[in-house]
């Protein structure tokens, strides 16, 4: 049965991580010192990696190699582990176990130590969803749990949660992958696939992830079922239902210039071709926010994603328009 990019390819180990290099620096030096804490909670927006790297975390504290190379990815456990067999390694889903008796029995097991591994780890994803009666039931087993237990919360609304729950775990705060390793990630992941994708798909790709790797690794499943092994810069426009950098070049140009006839032609030509409208504005205004980047950065192209002709296209144009109507067109596409 296929599976999606973003299961096949998730890292097994802290080396094959994305990004969150100041995690995998102090989860590390945990395992390797054996000082790994009772408790964590992990922050972050979506597809950041809180659920890869507490399942990593998890091998970490099982692995039967020595505490330098934890984890392995190779021995019994941390193959366990990744099949979701491991019997001391238990996932739940707290947006649908959410209740005072799922924590309730989530209580009564910790009472029993390990049957393989050396820790018995409980991952909650969606903690955050824990109704206010599962939260107080949850305190106290959090507070002093045996020491063979390990509980690993995962959210990506820090803020619902109660100050009580907070206060006794080590929070980690999982930022956003910057687009230049995403794309070198995803180019990794082409050529074992054997995919020839090119480096302007790649870009637009990174960028429309924002931050997030399963969200880019979407994209390129998607681009990869519709174009086969050959995937384009405009193979990835049509799956987002979006429009190239020379688009919003002649729009821009038509409303600085009073020809509000040719842009609304112009858009309606656009939006009949099956745009999503949203998607179009956002990169609209992502157009503008490169004409203000321009205007004060000597070297644009290396952080614009788009190609060296529209980049000097950006530039020539950025000239034209002052900095007052970049920002007022901003706030306008923005409401």
């Amino acid at each position: 049965m296929y599976q999606a990019l973003y299961r096949s390819f998730r890292p097994e180990t802290f080396e094959g991580l994305l990004g969150q290099e100041h995690i995998v620096r102090i989860l590390k030096n945990q395992i390797k010192s054996g000082t790994e804490g009772h408790a964590y909670l992990f922050c972050g927006t979506r597809g950041t990696g809180k659920t890869t790297v507490a399942r990593v975390l998890a091998k970490g504290v099982n692995c039967k190699e020595s505490q330098e190379k934890r984890p392995c990815g190779i021995c019994e456990n941390c193959k366990a582990i990744r099949d979701g067999i491991f019997l001391d390694v238990i996932e739940i889903d707290a947006a649908s176990n959410n209740g005072v008796d799922n924590i309730r029995e989530l209580r009564e097991s910790i009472k029993y130590p390990p049957v393989v591994g050396r820790r018995k780890v409980y991952i909650i994803d969606e903690v955050h969803m824990l109704s206010a009666g599962a939260f107080n039931a949850l305190l106290k087993t959090l507070e002093e749990p045996p020491e063979y237990v390990m509980f690993i919360l995962a959210t990506t609304e820090p803020q619902k949660l109660p100050a009580t729950i907070l206060s006794r775990c080590l929070k980690l705060d999982f930022h956003r992958i910057p687009e230049k390793q995403i794309r070198e990630g995803m180019r990794i992941i082409c050529d074992k696939l054997g995919v020839n994708i090119s480096d302007g798909a790649l870009g637009i790709i990174a960028a429309n992830g924002d931050g997030s790797v399963r969200d880019s690794l979407s994209i390129l499943d998607q681009c990869i079922a519709g174009g086969g092994m050959e995937v384009t810069r405009q193979d990835v426009l049509n799956v987002l239902g979006t429009s190239g950098e020379e688009v919003f070049i002649q729009l821009t140009d038509m409303m600085d210039q009073g020809r509000t006839s040719d842009a609304f032609l112009l858009l309606d030509r656009i939006l009949s071709d099956g745009i999503e409208v949203r998607q179009f504005m956002k990169d609209w205004i992502s157009h503008y926010r490169n004409l203000m980047i321009v205007k004060f950065i000597r070297r644009p192209e290396d952080i614009l994603n788009v190609s060296e002709e529209n980049t000097e296209r950006i530039r020539e144009q950025s000239l034209r328009i002052d900095m007052s109507t970049i920002n007022s067109s901003i706030i306008e596409l923005a409401n």
